[in-house]
């Protein structure tokens, strides 16, 4: 296997950091709030994207960058914040995968990206625009 380049490692490890981010964040409105959805839903479907990410470094051999979101979450005064909060984090990830798309051409990392985009883009950001609109402030 042909080692990533520079850029390769870079966007994978933009990537990995904001699936972390993503992942911490929902996981803390769920301590702040409960269970609340789709957060609970989610924040599953997060510990996933981190991992599938995670499989990619492992593949390559190369070393993921640290989760410096956990314990540094953002933290939110009311469930309908989070929400809206949420709403634009996934907007921010689609736009990070557009970005890293353009990084490579290796079949297995363009897979991973545009899975985790689509995730974001069809299914969390949709569930995020339901909850801030159902949330009164």
């Amino acid at each position: 296997m042909t080692p990533l380049s520079e850029p390769e490692i870079q966007a994978l490890s933009d990537a990995l950091d904001d699936e972390y981010k993503s992942y911490a964040t929902y996981a803390q409105v769920i301590a702040d709030f409960g269970a609340e959805r789709p957060f609970v839903n989610i924040v599953e479907a997060e510990a996933r994207h981190f991992s599938a990410l995670l499989a990619l470094f492992t593949a390559y051999g190369i070393s993921p960058p640290r989760d410096r979101w956990r314990g540094h979450a953002p933290r939110f005064a009311s469930l309908h914040a989070a929400c809206v909060a949420a709403v634009q984090g996934e907007i921010d990830n689609v736009a990070i995968y557009d970005r890293v798309l353009s990084s490579t051409t290796r079949p297995d990392i363009l897979r991973v990206y545009r899975a985790l985009r689509e995730a974001s883009l069809d299914r969390h950001l949709p569930a995020f625009r339901r909850c801030a609109d159902r949330r009164v402030r």
